[in-house]
């Protein structure tokens, strides 16, 4: 092994130096950096050039230096823009341990994504060079796809993602997602590197070429942000104001279940509502499980956490209160895919991550979440990776799994306007925040606790992906985090208003209500079947050209 590694690097300096280019390229364009996104529109020429390299060289096993070059990029920016994952892991348990599970998110993801290159090398040695460009695309989308749809699913790094920070230039999400940002970052890069192989090529035809090519990268680059801008300026609301309240208490997760006492957490987010409440104002927002303490859905209103909120709900007639809280159900059969079976007392049960509806009358409304975070909400592969569930249980989970929805569900006021209650980590999830808005949505509410990962990236690149739901769906975000960052987003995407970090607040906000869908609410993620056709046709083909040999 170790002579096959010294055989790589000695034809390979070259090639891991472009590789490191690539992984600091988009390390530095990603969230939350402003300002920069567009060069994500070339950061990964430099790894095309390398994998060209290796495509032409002399040498042997050009499958392996193609997957350890693309592996080196892709975990290196992974590591670079998510290390905030290890942080949380390592506020828990010991480094060592916390370095090894951090592996799962930046290793698994990268792997994935070197995966693509190394079919892209294998289908450019078998098909014309634009097949095998056009297949590199359906590759990606193939893997952006499954990384948001399998059980270990961690969409956080689609490509599309990346142009948060700047808003202003992607209000075609409005129309595409952010699988319309992955098109525009592939296709470009891949017309910077088609210039690049023309280079030393000093031929009339390669010239004219390479002219048609320079007309066509600007349009590119040119079209959507041009369009965008106009959509950007000439956006405006419907006037349809509402008032809404949202809290941030500032409680330390790490002693939300034992340091304070629930009456204590109720009444820190009691009298931060009150500092800045109207008589008019028609929803209050507190965040993920503000609410503690397990409570059976049945039993809720019999619970001292309803009966004090009731309390304070009084003087705002008008008023409904969406919160965080754990919850359960309990069933005499195993009516959920998720449901645990509990031998002492003879029942099916599931927890949930729920938010909850409460308003001034008996009616309660409750959504739980769905998509649960891999290990530390829902263990994944339950058969296979059964032994690691007392590991996550100290991470705020449940060693059985939360219970979930296999669709989302609005929260309405008494007035009937729909809130789509978003917990957290399903905020990532454009697909699934436009069903909400297909129901009827008509502003989002994101309820979260971002302090697990400290003070790092993480809280601002989660913060900044809430602005791409906010333009898919020309929806406000009211965002209410338990220790930062709070925030309300107009239809544009623009951060209106936001909290500090570790301090408590309390933001009060007229916003717009919207019934209009857009192309992207009625038709999410459309964009991506077409590409994942290719990816999947890609893949037989190659498959095919093997068995055949």
């Amino acid at each position: 092994m170790q002579i096959i590694f010294l055989t790589l690097y000695a034809y390979m300096k070259k090639n891991i130096l472009l590789s490191l280019l690539s992984a600091c390229i988009l390390w530095l364009a990603w969230p939350p950096t402003p300002y920069v996104s567009l060069l994500l529109l070339v950061a990964f020429v430099p790894l095309l050039v390398a994998v060209h390299r290796v495509q032409v060289s002399a040498k042997a096993k050009k499958g392996k230096a193609v997957f350890l070059l693309a592996l080196l990029t892709c975990f290196l920016w992974n590591t670079a823009s998510i290390y905030w994952v290890f942080n949380s892991l390592n506020a828990v348990m010991p480094t060592a341990i916390a370095c090894i599970l951090a592996l799962i998110p930046f290793g698994l993801a990268a792997l994935l994504m070197a995966l693509c290159f190394v079919l892209y090398h294998k289908t450019r040695a078998i098909t014309k060079p634009i097949m095998a460009d056009i297949l590199l695309i359906g590759f990606w989308v193939c893997y952006e796809y499954l990384h948001q749809s399998w059980d270990l699913k961690f969409p956080w790094m689609t490509l599309g993602n990346g142009f948060a920070s700047n808003h202003q230039w992607v209000q075609w999400y409005s129309y595409t997602g952010v699988y319309g940002g992955t098109l525009w970052v592939w296709v470009s890069n891949i017309l910077v590197f088609r210039f690049y192989k023309l280079l030393p090529n000093k031929t009339i035809t390669a010239k004219n070429i390479k002219q048609k090519l320079i007309i066509v990268w600007v349009l590119w680059l040119a079209i959507p942000i041009g369009t965008s801008l106009l959509m950007y300026h000439n956006y405006s609301e419907e006037i349809n104001p509402s008032n809404v309240i949202i809290v941030q208490p500032n409680i330390n997760p790490y002693l939300k279940y034992g340091g304070l006492t629930a009456q204590q957490q109720l009444d820190t987010l009691i009298t931060l509502s009150q500092q800045k409440a109207k008589k008019n104002t028609e929803f209050f927002i507190w965040p993920e499980t503000a609410l503690t303490g397990l409570t059976h859905e049945q039993d809720f209103r019999n619970t001292a956490n309803y009966s004090t909120v009731k309390t304070f709900l009084k003087p705002f007639k008008n008023a409904t209160l969406i919160t965080g809280a754990e919850t359960f159900l309990t069933y005499t059969g195993p009516q959920t895919p998720s449901a645990t079976y509990d031998k002492n007392n003879k029942v099916y049960y599931d927890t949930f991550n729920a938010a909850v509806a409460i308003e001034n009358s008996e009616k309660l409304q409750f959504y739980h979440k769905s998509k649960l975070v891999p290990g530390v909400e829902k263990m994944p592969f339950t058969t296979v990776l059964y032994f690691l569930k007392p590991v996550f249980e100290k991470f705020g989970g449940t060693t059985g799994g939360y219970g979930y929805q296999q669709s989302p569900n609005n929260l309405y006021s008494q007035s009937g306007i729909a809130a789509s209650p978003v917990i957290c980590y399903e905020s990532i999830w454009g697909n699934w925040v436009a069903q909400y808005i297909q129901q009827g949505g008509q502003f989002i509410a994101i309820i979260t606790n971002d302090a697990w990962w400290g003070n790092t990236p993480g809280k601002n690149q989660h913060l900044e992906y809430a602005k791409l739901r906010a333009i898919e769906n020309r929806r406000w975000v009211v965002r209410s985090a338990n220790t930062g960052i709070s925030a309300t987003v107009n239809q544009r995407g623009d951060i209106v208003q936001q909290s500090q970090w570790w301090q408590p607040a309390a933001i009060n906000q007229t916003i717009n209500l919207n019934t209009t869908l857009t192309f992207y609410t009625q038709y999410p993620d459309v964009l991506v079947y077409p590409f994942i056709l290719m990816g999947i046709l890609g893949v037989l083909y190659l498959l095919y050209q093997k068995f055949k040999k």
